[in-house]
């Protein structure tokens, strides 16, 4: 053998190693197909997502581990999002409608329960899970990378973006999918707010508020958590927002105030010195007084002590400093209303006011718009959660909030869990032609598989009003798709891939009544099954359609529908067990609407009854044609029919060429007339 040789190939070798780390590494560059941005719970989540189909990705976190925005918040270390372990239920997808922490994959042992037992858990877990979910799935995160600045550039190839990071390194990507959360804090500015301080920030001893009075700025979970910290410390807590208290258990909405935070509730209404009241906040003054209020022992004088009082801007003289806050006696509330509610100075002001979308490391090329709804605090995103004049960039989890803002769940973990799953399959049809996920079933097979939904599966039941699935009615047979962003509906076939018939699509969605009621009261829920349209609870309706809603009419749909007025409408009656299966309530009331829809009597029937049926109609109950004929049976025999008929076992042949409607829908159905159904009733 030539000496040489081995020197050659293993040059060779170093030859095309080199060649593929260029290619992935042009010019300090490192190119990617997808890059997520922050390795919280939904850039995980997608992360699996993109693993799982074998793309070529890459997490970026600024922190060294995942989920690092729960290493310091909630501040006072306990979540709000429920841990319910024990459901009596084996069913892993219904457990997750009980389960609001734990993430999507393919290993059902890989659950939040696993660090934590806790109803409420410690905020402390959730890091542990998300640290355990990337080592399992073996995903691919890289951590200690702080993106700066994002820029989108155009070229031969298409758009695609660039991150910087503080090392002036590179990440160039085809598609960004933004996963960063919320995590800078939200502000007002206003005379005085300065001598505010802020929730992230603030002691959580509450030893250090000890015969403090506070001012709380905020009315919301943070807020709260904050106040019920120190309740037994304080010696007066109030809190101030624009808005009266909103409670999630009246609104559905999980961001508004939780019960686990109400305590200062209690306190208020039983006249324990706390309380709350509503001011603009850009209309307020927090004012500083130097004041003193006696002598120490010996008759020296105290030393001079910062009070902070509440006024409003209009009692204040105009200054030439735009943020100075020291005022007068004549400038205080109580000098113009003696019982004005907060004319008692405080000790310490806290902002409690959430958090906000960090826009500042977009360029202009690449920055998403603010969105219309939540005070400009989220980017403004499409219906499919891809940002606004920027192709190819999609905003993940509570930063996609904008699309459902108080009004579904899809600012918290069991909402945007699959959002982001919706979100792939877009990606998966978009830029690798692959449909999006559906079942065929038979036509007779449709409720059963519309029950077997609305009972368990968790992703409708998180994202009410926001997900839902969709059936494509092909005759005797459909298409079932899961979990499609129902206001994307006028995009259906350019997003999922599946074109919609003449036969029309049925939207499966989850709903709250819209009535406003008595929350606590007797008449609060509905058990008459013909009035389910009046169901005050979450409870499922379905919508038919003939053809796809438009544009147009998604802007033009009824207030608080979560889509445009359909061809027929069926809502099932709320249950109070969420299971829907009762036979008289639930079932047929379904089976008629379904009926109504197919233009197919869908009923079951016993394999004696379909093999009279095969002898005395031309063409029998679909449930006999797909099931116990299967298109065959008994063959068509003239003389053994006419047989039937002179034994007088047949009925008088009913004409298929009247109304132009299927011949097996049988004529018990009342005609598509009502838009509004719960039911038609059986006379059965």
């Amino acid at each position: 053998m030539d000496p040489s040789l081995p020197c050659f190939i293993l040059l060779t070798l170093l030859g095309s190693v080199v060649s593929s780390f260029d290619n992935r590494h042009r010019n300090g560059t490192r190119h990617y197909g997808y890059c997520v941005l922050g390795a919280g719970p939904s850039g995980l989540q997608m992360g699996y997502f993109l693993s799982k189909a074998r793309r070529d990705y890459i997490i970026l976190e600024r922190n060294l581990g995942p989920g690092s925005f729960f290493n310091k918040y909630p501040r006072h270390r306990k979540l709000i999002s429920i841990n319910k372990i024990h459901t009596g239920r084996g069913n892993r997808e219904f457990n997750l409608r009980h389960d609001w922490n734990s993430l999507l994959s393919d290993k059902p042992e890989l659950l939040f329960k696993r660090v934590s037992s806790e109803f409420y858990p410690p905020a402390d877990a959730f890091p542990l899970y998300l640290s355990m979910f990337v080592k399992e799935l073996g995903l691919k995160v890289q951590y200690g990378v702080d993106i700066g600045r994002i820029r989108a550039v155009q070229s031969a190839t298409g758009r695609s973006y660039i991150l910087t990071d503080q090392h002036t390194s590179d990440y160039t990507c085809s598609v960004l999918l933004v996963a960063t959360g919320l995590w800078v804090p939200q502000k007002v500015e206003f005379v005085g707010s300065d001598l505010v301080e802020g929730y992230e920030s603030i002691s959580t001893n509450p030893e250090d508020y000890k015969h403090q009075a506070v001012l709380i700025l905020g009315k919301g979970n943070s807020a709260f958590e904050t106040a019920q910290s120190i309740l037994g410390s304080a010696s007066r807590v109030h809190m101030l927002s624009s808005s009266p208290v909103r409670l999630a258990w009246q609104t559905h909405y999980v961001g508004d105030l939780r019960a686990v935070n109400n305590e200062l509730l209690d306190t208020y209404q039983l006249k324990s010195l706390d309380g709350l009241v509503e001011a603009r906040l850009e209309k307020i003054v927090i004012a500083q007084r130097m004041e003193q209020s006696g002598r120490r022992s010996g008759g020296r004088k105290k030393e001079k002590k910062r009070q902070l009082y509440l006024t409003l801007k209009k009692y204040v003289h105009s200054r030439e400093e735009k943020n100075s806050s020291d005022v007068t006696g004549e400038e205080l509330p109580g000098h113009h209303i003696d019982n004005f509610p907060t004319r008692k100075p405080y000790d310490r002001v806290i902002r409690c006011l959430g958090f906000r979308f960090n826009f500042s490391i977009f360029d202009s090329s690449a920055c998403p718009p603010n969105s219309e709804n939540a005070k400009g605090r989220l980017p403004g995103v499409t219906a499919w959660y891809e940002g606004k004049d920027t192709p190819g960039l999609f905003v993940l989890g509570t930063a996609a909030h904008s699309r459902d803002y108080r009004s579904s769940a899809g600012g918290f973990v069991h909402g945007f869990r699959y959002t982001a799953r919706a979100v792939h399959r877009v990606l998966e049809h978009r830029y690798h032609s692959n449909e999006w996920p559906s079942t065929r079933l038979l036509t007779t097979q449709l409720q059963s598989w519309i029950l077997k939904r609305v009972g368990e599966a968790s992703g409708p039941y998180q994202m009410f009003e926001a997900l839902g699935d969709v059936v494509l009615l092909r005759g005797s047979h459909c298409e079932y798709l899961e979990e499609f962003p129902i206001q994307a509906l006028p995009q259906f076939s350019s997003l999922s891939g599946h074109e919609v018939s003449s036969h029309g699509l049925i939207v499966v969605v989850m709903q709250y009544g819209k009535k406003k009621i008595d929350y606590l009261g007797r008449s609060r829920a509905e058990t008459d099954w013909t009035k389910a349209w009046q169901s005050n609870f979450l409870h499922p309706v379905l919508y038919y359609y003939d053809t796809l809603p438009t544009e147009e009419e998604m802007k033009l749909r009824p207030p608080g529908w979560p889509l445009p007025r359909p061809k027929a409408v069926h809502h099932m009656v709320e249950d109070f067990l969420t299971e829907w299966d009762g036979p008289i309530s639930h079932i047929q009331p379904l089976r008629r609407f379904l009926e109504h829809c197919v233009q197919t009597d869908l009923r079951a029937f016993y394999a004696e009854s379909c093999f009279r049926s095969s002898l005395t109609h031309r063409k029998p109950p679909l449930y006999c044609q797909q099931g116990y004929l299967k298109q065959q049976g008994v063959p068509h025999n003239s003389r053994l029919r006419q047989h039937v008929h002179d034994a007088g076992l047949a009925p008088a042949e009913r004409n298929a060429a009247t109304s132009g409607v299927d011949p097996a829908f049988p004529n018990y159905l009342a005609p598509a007339g009502a838009s509004m159904s719960s039911g038609l009733k059986l006379d059965l």
